[in-house]
């Protein structure tokens, strides 16, 4: 079966949204460390809501998240993989007990950009798990990086958000196949490797998507105090989000509750209390992959900082992945 282009502005879309829930969420780090969702939510009333925010520094700059995902975008885009050029396996670290945050994970979209053919998985799985582990060298850590980028690969072949998680769970014993034959702190994987896995099982089985099938069974969460709960049930360390397993579980969540409705994405993905600014990265930057610019109030991305920069690489990643248009 021939595989449906994306197109360039859909591409555009998602690398310009990850930037626009990173700057919304963070807030000049106000929002980013503040653990209660419903304060947030006050204080975007006082501001007059999502529609009345310009997004632009120095008031709402872009985290480092953005930095990040960026320079994986940029990088993809010209071949740049090492963190110590010209030194043989420069990229990697030892393994790290603590390496479980998500930070690999709020960078990687790119990555699933680039190789969004399903002939292309191995490829998908060997540079998100490097890239993970360059920064975040445990299961946790890295196989968020193979969730988001996975998830972008299969939102670029038009794959809907209710069979994503189905599919993580099929690939990861692909990851591991690949980790084991690296030969790399092979032991100190395999004893971290089952909590990834045990957690996104537990929460596709909440959602009945176990099998890729909608519709998802979704709790209302109408409130931001009742999500804030629901999101810390998830959580390592009492952060919601901050973690490799659970931030692109938040952006699932929210990407399956919102439908086409902007505003419920941000308050589900973006605007709580946990690492929202990592978790806006995530869910946005999948929502304008699936659905565009249209419905997002032009204020949030007209002036967002590396607007230019963003566009350019996902144009960029386009080529690469799909050819010239």
């Amino acid at each position: 079966m021939a595989e449906t282009v994306p197109s360039v502005e859909a591409y555009e879309a998602a690398l310009v949204l990850s930037g626009v829930g990173d700057a919304l969420g963070y807030r000049g780090s106000r929002w980013e460390y503040c653990t209660s969702g419903p304060q947030i939510h006050a204080e975007l009333a006082q501001l007059g809501g999502l529609e009345a925010i310009a997004l632009e520094p120095p008031e709402w700059p872009v985290s480092d998240d953005t930095v990040l995902h960026l320079a994986t975008a940029e990088g993809l885009a010209t071949g740049t993989s090492q963190l110590r050029p010209g030194e043989p396996q420069g990229y990697r670290i030892p393994f790290n007990p603590t390496g479980t945050g998500c930070g690999a994970a709020m960078r990687s979209l790119a990555i699933g950009l680039r190789y969004p053919h399903a002939r292309e998985l191995p490829t998908l799985i060997r540079v998100s798990v490097e890239s993970g582990r360059m920064t975040h060298h445990h299961p946790t850590g890295y196989l968020g990086a193979l969730a988001v980028a996975l998830f972008g690969a299969l939102g670029a072949r038009g794959e809907p958000p209710e069979k994503w998680g189905a599919e993580l769970l099929r690939v990861l014993p692909q990851a591991w196949d690949y980790v084991e034959s690296t030969g790399v702190a092979v032991g100190d994987n395999a004893a971290a490797w089952p909590f990834f896995g045990d957690a996104w099982h537990r929460y596709l089985e909440s959602r009945g998507l176990l099998e890729g099938s909608g519709p998802p069974r979704l709790p209302a969460l109408p409130s931001p105090a009742e999500r804030d709960a629901e999101y810390l049930g998830w959580a390592l360390g009492g952060w919601p989000g901050r973690s490799g397993h659970d931030a692109p579980m938040v952006a699932l969540e929210a990407l399956l509750a919102a439908g086409g409705c902007w505003a419920t994405l941000c308050h589900r993905g973006v605007l709580h209390g946990g690492d929202n600014d990592s978790t806006g990265t995530i869910a946005a930057g999948c929502w304008g992959l699936l659905g565009g610019l249209a419905a997002v109030p032009p204020g949030l991305h007209r002036g967002l900082e590396y607007r230019g920069r963003l566009s350019a690489a996902a144009r960029r990643l386009h080529e690469l992945a799909w050819g010239r248009a």
